[in-house]
């Protein structure tokens, strides 16, 4: 029997409007989803219906008055000092709506319907920490996740691909046991964090792990990352879901960074992601970065294909680049 997929994506919802000139812009969606049907994944798809969080959800992560004064930005159409993340009036109940989608994805995944999830939604979120917007980002969805699954006993990781940190989500789980959060980045890039000696708070040593590589970085170099440095961590903490901030803006052809990735590299780490889980049905990917479009339709089905069990190789995976180093400056920190 064909493993099962169970999608987020509502683009005919959304109401984020960041401009004509912005990256980070609605047809990210309809493309990532091209992506699925370019892999031969749609008769494995099955699509959930759209809902947004509920204030009790959001505030898992997010103080209340930092909700109320987000909500009266978008719907005022202003914006936050980070002059890259854009409002309009649909914003927030786009985010919101986002949030609930990656909620909806767990709770579909706990009762059994799918074997993986993919949450297609906008926009992005592992730049927003508990109390600020920033770098294209309103809400932290993939937090507010690990969250209420960490309230409910799990054991949760939280792996970040995307090329930039994921700042938002560490602060958030800075100092909380509960939750592993693991990130391979291009550094120096924005946001400027995510350094290798950067472990997690007092009550959570070791809890984060940073994995920094340098601009031109290939995919062996993240495969050996992921393989000789977190993979050790990764098994010692024994997570029980996996949620992925599936960023693919470290393709060779993206605008915004300058790793050198291929679909084929998506596709190791997908498979990465589904090898760390316990089993079926708790590894969830959410869209974070990718803002070349057929870079971004190919990662992702090569992606949820492996994810999957499937191969979609639409390019082959690349090699030879820097960052033989900064593996083994993140070794002797993370396994002293």
């Amino acid at each position: 029997m064909r493993r099962v997929l169970i999608l987020a994506a509502w683009p005919e919802l959304d109401r984020h409007d960041t401009g004509s000139w912005h990256p980070e812009r609605p047809a990210r969606v309809p493309a990532a989803l091209s992506g699925l049907v370019d892999a031969g994944l749609a008769d494995a798809v099955v699509a959930l219906e759209a809902r947004p969080a509920t204030r009790d959800e959001l505030t898992l992560v997010h103080p209340d008055r930092y909700l109320q004064h987000l909500q009266q930005l978008c719907e005022g159409g202003g914006s936050v000092d980070d002059t890259d993340t854009e409002m309009s009036v649909g914003s927030w109940e786009t985010a919101v709506l986002a949030v609930g989608g990656v909620l909806t994805c767990v709770q579909a995944l706990q009762r059994g319907h799918g074997d993986a999830a993919f949450a297609a939604l906008r926009p992005p979120g592992h730049h927003a920490t508990a109390t600020e917007a920033m770098g294209f980002c309103l809400l932290n969805s993939i937090a507010v996740a690990a969250a209420k699954l960490a309230a409910d006993g799990e054991r949760v990781l939280v792996l970040d691909w995307d090329v930039h940190h994921g700042n938002g989500t560490q602060d958030i789980f800075w100092n909380d046991p509960r939750v592993l959060y693991v990130s391979t980045h291009q550094s120096p890039l924005y946001p400027g964090t995510g350094a290798v000696t950067d472990t997690g708070g007092p009550d959570a040593p070791g809890t984060t792990v940073n994995l920094p590589l340098p601009p031109g970085a290939t995919g062996d170099v993240v495969r050996r990352a992921l393989e000789e440095v977190a993979a050790p961590v990764i098994e010692r903490f024994d997570p029980t879901w996996v949620l992925v901030s599936a960023g693919y803006d470290g393709h060779r052809r993206d605008p915004l960074a300058h790793f050198a990735l291929t679909a084929g590299d998506f596709a190791d780490l997908g498979q990465a992601s589904a090898g760390f889980a316990p089993g079926p049905g708790r590894t969830l990917l959410v869209l974070e970065g990718g803002y070349d479009l057929q870079a971004l339709r190919m990662s992702v089905g090569a992606s949820l294909a492996a994810v999957l069990g499937e191969r979609y190789r639409p390019e082959a995976p690349s090699s030879g680049g820097p960052g033989a180093g900064a593996v083994e400056a993140a070794r002797r920190v993370h396994l002293a």
